[in-house]
C-alpha cells in the first residue's frame, strides 16, 4: 500500500509501543512520528508547539496527522492556535480529557476544544472505550466537523485491545489520502 501524502503519526500518553498499530504503520510504511519530549506527563503548550514545528517541515497541504487518544485533543488545540489547513487528520479513540477516567498527570488538556477544524478529519470511536463515551466522541466529531466512524466494541483501539496491524484503519487513512 502506498500513500501520496506525508503521514505524521502522533501517539497519545506514553507513546505507542512496538505492538501498537501506529508503531507498526510507522515502520511498515515509513510514516514520521511526531516526537514529543515528554510522553508521560505532557504539557499541552509543548505538544502543540512540537506538532506545529513538525507540520511546518513539510508542505502542510500534503500532511495527514494520524493521532490517537490524547493526541487528538492536542491536534484540536494546535488547530485552534494555528488554523493551518493540512490535508487531513485521522483521530482515533479521542480521550475525554474532562472525564474522571482520564489519567492524571497532564497539564492544559482540558477542556477539549469544541471548534471546527480547518481541515478534513475522521474520528474513529469505539462503543466501549474506557477513556471516552460514544456520546462524547460524537460531540467531538460533530464539533470538529469530522466524519464519525463507530467500529463497535473495540476498547481504546490500541494494542491492549488487540489492534496491531489494523487494516481497517489503513482504509480510513486511504480515504483522507485521496
Amino acid at each position: 500500500m502506498t500513500f501520496k501524502s506525508t503521514i505524521l503519526i502522533h501517539p497519545g500518553l506514553g507513546s505507542s509501543g512496538p505492538q501498537h498499530w501506529q508503531s507498526i504503520w510507522e515502520k511498515e510504511y515509513g510514516f514520521t512520528r511526531i516526537e514529543q519530549q515528554e510522553w508521560d506527563a505532557p504539557v499541552r503548550a509543548e505538544w502543540v508547539e512540537t506538532i506545529n514545528d513538525t507540520v511546518n517541515r513539510y508542505d502542510p497541504e500534503t500532511v495527514i496527522i494520524v493521532a490517537h487518544s490524547s493526541a487528538c485533543t492536542a491536534v484540536a488545540y494546535w488547530a485552534q492556535k494555528y488554523n493551518i489547513a493540512i490535508k487531513g487528520a485521522l483521530l482515533v479513540g479521542p480521550s475525554d480529557t474532562e472525564a474522571d477516567t482520564y489519567p492524571p498527570g497532564t497539564t492544559g488538556f482540558k477542556p477539549v476544544p469544541l471548534i471546527k477544524l480547518p481541515f478534513k478529519s475522521i474520528v474513529v470511536a469505539s462503543a466501549n472505550d474506557y477513556y471516552v463515551s460514544l456520546e462524547r466522541a460524537k460531540l467531538f466529531a460533530d464539533s470538529w466537523g469530522s466524519e464519525l466512524i463507530n467500529i463497535g466494541d473495540a476498547g481504546h483501539i490500541n494494542a491492549a485491545a488487540g489492534f496491531g496491524q489494523w487494516d481497517e484503519g489503513l482504509e480510513f487513512l486511504k480515504r483522507l489520502d485521496r
